[in-house]
């Protein structure tokens, strides 16, 4: 979601317009990393594989900390990763992801734009247009302290601030002396133990409430007991070798200093960290009041998505804004990146204004997550996902939300509702959110299904070693590539070839081409989407996509999808092209004396006959009135025309089920 964050660090990481970017030469749309590197401090840097591994060893002994927690602790926040020395969503950097965000506050003072200020109407209902109510930008923030200890631990190791951010050894010298700092700020010895370590690791979070603290604690300590081995991003493989005997830790965290959980009811599994700060549901007067409505779900309407959101702002920046009930926004849960602390804002059985699509609102959980989509070499940290993931686990099983890419889905899944607003839908979470790491973390880890000649397939690329051309990460500079960086997303072109032009959507672009920005999935399919198979020549594969054909590379020895099965709609005998809608709304004849029919509107793209699309869902057609402050005065409309949802482009698409045939594919 777009909004104004009064935190100024985030205004680097907005980027610029997307009619502002040109299209790449040749070279740069076949950019792979094979040719141009993997990068631990700069892009063509060759490191030995075992030089990560001997940075947490020395590291270790340098500062008396046990390796295994050293280890534990940069799991949970990078799983080791150098991330080519670029900052994460909170201004994190390296291995163990020492926060910045200050300096970054100094370079993009005075270029704030809003997560609410571009077309989108985060409600999507046009039936209560409300007034027109304007963004005040707040004044800049203090960078709290959590978000400056790359500057403690430059401190503490007479390192630079840019070998800190750029030398992975260097940074872990970093963290480590850190971890030792607060043990000894703790009165506790040095070495030892790793279980005495418990304290300065909950510390290390950077978490203000205990519960947080201890959360992040316990699931480094759940590293380490069960081990971890992976090659991260740039190479390198790195063994925590499991300490099964590692004797309980005991909680201490009243010795820290932190104020005790503020659960008060707020629905969460008791895994995680979580907090109630409540979204204020207001009466502003002259038939006007916010920031979200009553409900009684799953008793009236049944959620069917969950969806995922990135702040592009900062965790309490971004909290700040849901608590304002002036502001036309707002969505169920934050979370914050560094430890994977969780609020809750708005009951799950209210609908929250987050999706732009009033359908899919009142159907839907909003998550919120702390970041930037179109930062360079964006990045998410592991306590955020795993937090995320328990959390989402948690919902689906309560409401009976099924774990697919049909019903988990992204922001920038969601659908226009009207030809109008197509073009200004968001983007979030974007192609750096790693889809297939959450689905794993999911416990429904996404595989194949099926032979190579199947039906359909399922988009798959090796996040770390898939790293397509992006282009406009940097405001100053909207033009330049984006640094190279794991990617969720392939890019779909006219015909079979690397040189082809992207495909078109009329949506989006009405009158122009499909631009290779961070910002614009005109052209990309995404992890973890099903789509039908138009056709397959060599290492290319071609998809039903928007009503033509798109390519995609696809190779034996590099895939960047996998086979799948599941069914399919196609336009039924005798039907040239069915119409495809953006919100499944019932039947005319469904709506009771007083409340106003709502149109059945489709969109600007044409489904033709031999097109075949991958289906996600059914419904029925349902429409929730309540454009009132008294939810007794809201109404729950249903038909009995029936939609199928399914995988039309980027975004998920309706038609009518009478308009179409279901085969397998």
């Amino acid at each position: 979601m777009r909004r104004s964050a009064p935190f100024r660090v985030s205004a680097a990481l907005i980027v610029a317009a997307c009619g502002l970017l040109a299209a790449p030469s040749a070279q740069a749309r076949a950019w792979h990393p094979t040719t141009h590197g993997r990068v631990a401090g700069a892009p063509g840097t060759r490191v030995d594989p075992g030089e990560r591994q001997a940075a947490f060893a020395e590291a270790a002994g340098e500062y008396g900390v046990p390796e295994s927690v050293l280890l534990g602790v940069s799991y949970l926040q990078s799983r080791w990763d150098a991330n080519a020395g670029l900052p994460s969503n909170s201004a994190g950097f390296g291995p163990m992801h020492l926060t910045d965000a200050a300096a970054l506050a100094a370079e993009s003072a005075g270029r704030a734009t809003g997560h609410h200020d571009g077309e989108e109407d985060p409600r999507g209902d046009e039936s209560r247009p409300g007034p027109a109510r304007k963004t005040v930008p707040e004044p800049p923030a203090e960078v709290p302290a959590p978000l400056r200890t790359l500057e403690r631990a430059a401190e503490l190791t007479g390192a630079s601030r840019q070998a800190l951010r750029t030398d992975p050894a260097v940074n872990i010298r970093g963290g480590a002396a850190l971890l030792a700092d607060h043990q000894r700020r703790l009165g506790a010895p040095l070495g030892g133990d790793p279980a005495e370590w418990y304290g300065a690791v909950a510390r290390y979070s950077g978490a203000a409430e205990a519960e947080a603290a201890g959360v992040f604690a316990d699931e480094v300590y759940a590293v380490i007991r069960e081990g971890a081995e992976r090659v991260t991003d740039d190479g390198q493989k790195v063994t925590l070798k499991a300490v099964p005997g590692l004797k309980k830790v005991v909680r201490r965290l009243e010795r820290l200093g932190l104020r005790p959980p503020r659960r008060d009811g707020a629905e969460c599994p008791v895994t995680v960290s979580c907090e109630w700060i409540p979204a204020p549901y207001a009466d502003l007067g002259e038939g006007d009041y916010g920031n979200h409505d009553l409900s009684d779900r799953p008793r009236n309407q049944k959620v069917e998505y969950i969806v995922i959101h990135d702040m592009e702002g900062y965790f309490q920046p971004s909290v700040n804004l849901v608590l304002d009930p002036a502001r036309p926004a707002s969505w169920h849960y934050s979370l914050r990146s560094a430890d994977g602390h969780i609020a809750q804002h708005i009951r799950t059985e209210d609908v929250g204004w987050h999706a732009g699509n009033w359908y899919v609102n009142a159907k839907a959980i909003g998550l919120e997550h702390e970041g930037f989509l179109g930062r360079g070499g964006a990045w998410y940290t592991e306590a955020m996902y795993r937090a995320s993931a328990r959390l989402v686990r948690y919902l689906a099983l309560r409401h009976g939300v099924p774990l697919d890419r049909a019903h988990v889905i992204g922001h920038d899944n969601v659908p226009g509702t009207l030809p109008g607003t197509v073009r200004g839908m968001h983007e979030d979470p974007g192609p750096y959110w790693d889809w297939a790491r959450y689905f794993e973390l999911l416990g429904r880890p996404l595989h194949g299904r099926g032979g190579p000649d199947a039906g359909s397939v399922m988009i798959l690329p090796d996040y770390d070693a898939h790293r397509p051309y992006y282009s406009g990460c940097d405001p100053a500079a909207p033009q330049a590539a984006c640094p190279p960086h794991g990617s969720s997303s392939v890019w779909l072109r006219t015909e079979p070839r690397e040189d082809a032009p992207l495909v078109r959507d009329i949506g989006k672009h009405p009158s122009g081409e499909s631009l290779y920005s961070v910002y614009d999935h005109s052209a990309r399919a995404a992890t973890g989407q099903r789509y039908a198979v138009a056709e397959r020549r060599g290492d290319w594969t071609a998809i039903w996509y928007l009503g033509q054909k798109a390519w995609f590379h696809n190779p034996a020895d590099r895939p960047t999808a996998v086979p799948a099965r599941g069914p399919v709609v196609t336009p039924r005998t005798g039907l040239a092209t069915v119409p495809v809608y953006g919100r499944a709304y019932p039947e005319p004849a469904a709506y009771p004396e007083g409340v106003p029919v709502q149109a059945i509107t489709p969109l600007q793209y044409t489904f033709s006959a031999g097109e075949k699309y991958a289906l996600g869902l059914a419904a029925r057609g349902e429409y929730y009135r309540a454009v009132t402050f008294d939810a007794s005065q809201h109404v729950v409309v249903r038909g009995e025309l029936r939609y199928y949802q399914i995988q039309f482009g980027h975004r998920v698409m309706f038609v009518r089920a009478d308009d179409v045939v279901v085969s397998a594919s």
